[in-house]
């Protein structure tokens, strides 16, 4: 693991290093090396939605300079949790708010 990060969603989420290579090499290389990033979005996120097309997927959305946010993206299953990508953007996406009420 190359890390795993409590939510205050009540589950652990967990990050391998060949996941992580995936997303900061091939996905999202603009994300290399902003691993401490994600996992404070994780830990302490602005805003939590529900992804409009699986019920599953969490977006966790945290402010990161002026009008960008880093968008860690996160399945859960029971109290675990992995992280499916993260990606800077410059707009939350629709979705339902779940976090915080």
């Amino acid at each position: 693991m190359l890390f795993e990060v409590s939510t205050p969603l009540g589950f652990v989420v967990r990050v391998s290093v060949e996941r992580w290579r995936v997303i900061s090499t091939i996905k999202h290389p603009v994300m290399a090396g902003r691993e401490n990033e994600v996992r404070e979005t994780l830990a302490n996120p602005e805003q939590v939605r529900r992804s409009r097309s699986d019920p599953e997927v969490l977006l966790f959305y945290r402010g990161h300079g002026s009008r960008r946010w880093v968008c860690a993206v996160a399945r859960r299953a029971t109290n675990q949790g992995f992280l499916i990508t993260a990606y800077p953007t410059d707009a939350i996406k629709e979705g339902t708010p779940i976090w915080p009420k």
